[in-house]
């Protein structure tokens, strides 16, 4: 039986811990409960799908239906020689998930170690880290239309993907619950360590042939030593995404900013490291009303002492602000803000 609650307090359910009430509030945990929901009268509302609550940013009450997918399950679909295709359901914790591939010896996720949220969010945002998204493991994915109330599979190609991006940000946004993903993975593969500090940290832990158990400890022993833990000071990871400028236009800033950090693209534009430009306006720590910029990761914003998500919300504007000051660029915010 499906429980409706109202006037449901969501400071539980995002990594932020900002007060929200909605005024409704449902659980699904079985497939079931959708067509349920469905039939009642509250389903016509505006609605709000919550998975980990790791990239929201509650500004507001919400005035409407809070759907919190708590679907769970991983299943082995498919295996052969070189390769399997695992099913995970949308509720599943991303970074259990991830420990689960791992121990099975299945290659392919172990870069992705310890991103917050869970799996139904991994397609919506191409979550990615250390040279991997989604869309590199990517299979296919199962939803479950909104509107008409049936089920739909979605190919890569489907899915739209691009730099924290999909069809379901764009053009179908609020229109599918995510309820199941598949990834293929392959079995003995060599590990990916070419991006970031993994190189240096796995030198560090002593290890020269690293298993994707050594990759995923070394990307777990970075996210923490740079990322504060959500269950200790509210955040949802990194706040911007990393913006995307044309090959002139960098090399107009690398006159002017020697050290500016870039990667280059394999459509001849550059990405800059949105943490650097922030780190270099002089924002790392800045505080505002409760809220920060992180003093070792400048890319990610805190509720260091009891923000609200307004006063959060202008922080990042502010930051926006200085950085396009500064060198001319936008930055874009990469979490999802209600």
């Amino acid at each position: 039986m499906l429980e409706v609650k109202s006037n449901y307090n969501l400071k539980a359910l995002n990594t932020f811990g900002l007060d929200c009430i909605a005024n409704y509030f449902v659980e699904i945990n079985q497939l079931e409960q959708l067509t349920e929901l469905k039939n009642l009268p509250i389903y016509n509302l505006e609605k709000l799908i919550l998975g980990g609550g790791s990239n929201i940013l509650f500004t507001k009450n919400f005035e409407g239906l809070v759907i919190k997918n708590s679907l769970r399950g991983i299943s082995l679909v498919q295996e052969d020689d070189q390769a399997v295709i695992v099913e995970a359901n949308a509720g599943e914790n991303w970074h259990e998930f991830v420990m689960w591939c791992i121990e099975k010896n299945y290659c392919g996720l172990e870069n992705l170690s310890l991103i917050p949220g869970c799996v139904g969010a991994s397609p919506m945002q191409n979550i990615g880290a250390y040279g991997v998204e989604i869309k590199d493991v990517f299979y296919e994915l199962t939803a479950w239309n909104l509107i008409s109330g049936e089920f739909k599979k979605f190919s890569l190609d489907e899915c739209k993907f691009g730099y924290r991006e999909s069809v379901f940000k764009r053009e179908l946004k609020n229109q599918f619950l995510i309820t199941s993903v598949k990834f293929k993975l392959t079995k003995n593969a060599s590990t990916n360590t070419t991006y970031g500090a993994i190189n240096s940290e796995l030198e560090k832990m002593g290890i020269s042939s690293p298993s994707i158990k050594d990759v995923s400890d070394a990307v777990t022993a970075i996210r923490t030593s740079k990322l504060p833990n959500p269950k200790e000071i509210g955040n949802a990871g990194s706040f911007f995404k990393n913006p995307e400028i044309e090959n002139e236009r960098y090399n107009v800033l690398k006159i002017k900013f020697p050290n500016i950090v870039a990667y280059p693209l394999d459509n001849g534009n550059v990405k800059l490291a949105a943490g650097w430009l922030i780190e270099h306006c002089g924002l790392k720590g800045f505080e505002h009303e409760g809220a920060a910029v992180h003093s070792k990761q400048a890319l990610v914003l805190i509720n260091k002492n009891n923000s609200t998500g307004k006063s959060i919300f202008n922080l990042s504007t502010y930051v926006m602000q200085k950085v396009f000051d500064t060198f001319g660029v936008n930055l874009e915010r990469e979490v999802n803000i209600i």
